[in-house]
């Protein structure tokens, strides 16, 4: 199972922020008109890929200005923004810009794009009340 995930990541990986974020629109709107079937499901899986590519890129970004900032002397660890496991229920964090400046490419653009095309938004998953 590991291995299907790893080239799952290899294979999201090859994709690029921007052309993921044109996607955006048309998942979060499967997503938000729940139905019980495999179609609804595949959206939600599609949707997170999506903010999991966001969230890699924002990830990376952060690390590379703290390095730049730091004159490259800061430590391969440092405060986590991933969530040591599992969390209880309750509202979610609020997201973090990513910060303007290089990527692993040497460009002088944010990883995941020109910055200028449509953003995502935040979808509020709450279950109904019948």
């Amino acid at each position: 199972m590991e291995k299907a995930l790893l080239k799952l990541a290899k294979q999201l990986n090859a994709f690029d922020e921007a052309s993921l974020m044109a996607l955006w629109e048309k998942y979060s709107e499967a997503v938000q008109r729940f139905e019980p079937s495999k179609r609804w499901e595949e959206a939600v899986l599609v949707l997170s890929m999506i903010q999991g590519m966001r969230f890699k890129n924002q990830l990376f970004n952060h690390h590379w200005a703290a390095s730049r900032e730091a004159g490259g002397n800061v430590p391969a660890t440092g405060p986590s923004l991933v969530p040591d496991g599992p969390r209880e229920a309750g509202p979610a964090p609020a997201p973090q810009p990513a910060p303007a400046g290089a990527t692993r490419d040497g460009s002088a653009r944010p990883a995941g794009g020109d910055g200028g095309g449509k953003r995502g938004k935040l979808l509020r998953l709450t279950p109904r009340e019948d």
